[in-house]
């Protein structure tokens, strides 16, 4: 009795997959071969090193829109500039579910996770932090950080070969904890080693959730190896960040500071105002609770140091491997710079135009959240087919980034592919490192800045030279662009 039961169940199971609206639409719907209940979410139970390869290969098999499906999940992949400009580009499309809500006990629900009315009080409330006048004012922190940067790349140099993400991104922390949280940090420090681990280690949980669909299952998730070393690897996470809090809560009440936040646009900014200063402030005027503070922290250390670290690797590892971009580069520092050392200006950035064309060939190349995506909330027509309401969108940013038909030869080094002359017919949702629309990156400047100031420092004086082949790299599915295997390169000082 229970053996026909549970054939029964399974039978009505099956008739309903098979037969519901949702169901039809999405076979519809290029995409690998399904079964029953269980769809094609197999192809997808992979290792993260697999997961990015199988993704790359479905792009070319079954093209720019393609679905996967299983239980009671479904997903559509999208690399079309048009798909990507209608979903980027209306507010209909704002809405994050999964697999934003696996980073909810990291994450809270700050600005990358939040949601509605959340997400917009949130995000007008931290726009403020990164006025460009403020920016300006931290171009000073940025030279400094170069300047201390130049001096530990001084002993690195005489190193056969160099770790570049784990030599980097200490100071890339430096930076982030100086401006948007007013707190002076020491680099390669234990507490700063233990953060970097349990970052790198909770996007491996990330990432082997993702690719599994039982461990979508809250339970099944929380009860398996990788849900367990998760909740150890937040503790880490949290507390860095708590202490980071904390610290600058005894900094400003010892000092009786006192910003003013005005709710109209006439703040004032003749001061650097940290982006933490702001959320205090905010929590004393009851707009924001403790809770709410620390999952922007939280948000923006993750975003504000490893997304800019990846940049800074990768654009290392790019130049590294084209010495006539490395020379034409140093051609133009020496026509703004001449042989002077100084730091540069805002102005004096602003020259550097090939400059800016290589920083953004590397993040069409490598963009350091190669994924994004939006839960779809009606049903919404892409690519010619009917995508029902209840399905999460997978906005690959990488895939697009790499079409031939829209930058030939996808794979060379091209820093003319951004000259103004090359981008007069090119939709601009065909180059979105930042993402795009309300919710863009709201600290791009604020990278740009950072990006810019340490790498024209360390290419005015020193030559990159490869040790870690492009052929080389190995890419592993992540919150963030990551490799397999560490990058390296040799410093050698310029004569």
């Amino acid at each position: 009795m229970l053996l026909l039961t549970f054939i029964f169940g399974f039978l009505i199971l099956v008739l309903v997959d098979w037969f519901s609206r949702a169901g039809r639409l999405m076979r519809k719907i290029p995409g690998p071969p399904s079964w029953p209940i269980i769809g094609n979410c197999l192809h997808f139970a992979v290792t993260p090193v697999k997961l990015f390869p199988v993704m790359r290969a479905f792009t070319k098999k079954y093209g720019h829109l393609y679905q996967i499906h299983g239980l009671n999940s479904r997903f559509v992949n999208i690399s079309s500039p048009e798909d990507i400009e209608k979903i980027m580009s209306s507010p209909q499309y704002n809405f994050k579910k999964m697999p934003y809500s696996f980073i909810v006990p990291w994450l809270g629900d700050g600005l990358l996770v939040s949601n509605s009315s959340k997400w917009q009080h949130r995000r007008k409330l931290l726009t403020k932090a990164f006025h460009f006048n403020i920016l300006k004012k931290f171009t000073e922190t940025f030279k400094s950080s170069a300047t201390s940067f130049l001096k530990r790349v001084d002993q690195e140099s005489l190193k056969e070969k160099t770790d570049v993400l784990a030599f980097i991104s200490p100071t890339a922390l430096r930076i982030m904890c100086e401006t948007a949280m007013g707190l002076t940090m020491v680099e390669d420090s234990p507490a700063m080693k233990k953060y970097f681990d349990a970052i790198f280690k909770i996007g491996e949980c990330f990432a082997v959730r993702v690719s599994k669909l039982w461990l979508h299952n809250e339970v099944f998730f929380n009860n398996s190896d990788v849900g367990k070393n998760q909740k150890k690897l937040l503790v880490d996470l949290h507390e860095f960040t708590t202490n980071v809090i904390n610290d600058r809560r005894k900094t400003l009440d010892n000092t009786d500071a006192k910003y003013e936040n005005n709710n109209d646009e006439t703040y004032d900014v003749s001061h650097k105002l940290a982006m933490l200063d702001l959320l205090l402030e905010n929590e004393k005027m009851g707009l924001i609770t403790s809770e709410g503070i620390r999952e922007e922290v939280d948000t923006f250390m993750f975003e504000g140091f490893d997304t800019t670290s990846l940049t800074l690797t990768y654009m290392i590892l790019a130049l590294a491997n084209e010495p006539e971009v490395q020379d034409k580069i140093h051609e133009e520092m020496q026509r703004i710079f001449g042989d002077s050392e100084r730091m540069p200006t805002v102005e004096e950035l602003n020259e550097m135009k090939y400059f800016d064309n290589c920083i953004k060939e590397v993040m069409r190349l490598y963009p350091a959240a190669p994924l994004i995506v939006r839960h779809l909330l009606n049903d919404t027509e892409l690519s010619g087919y009917t995508v029902p309401g209840g399905t999460d969108c997978f906005i690959h940013i990488y895939d697009m980034h790499r079409r031939a038909d829209l930058y030939p030869d996808p794979t060379r080094f091209d820093p003319d592919r951004f000259l103004p002359e090359n981008n007069t017919n090119r939709n601009p949702y065909t180059y979105v490192p930042f993402s795009a629309g309300q919710r863009n990156c709201i600290g791009q400047k604020f990278a740009m800045l950072e990006l810019k100031i340490l790498m024209s420092s360390l290419l005015r004086k020193y030559h990159l030279d490869p040790v870690t082949k492009i052929s080389d790299v190995i890419f592993k599915f992540d919150i963030v662009l990551r490799t397999q295997y560490p990058i390296y390169v040799k410093f050698r000082p310029r004569k």
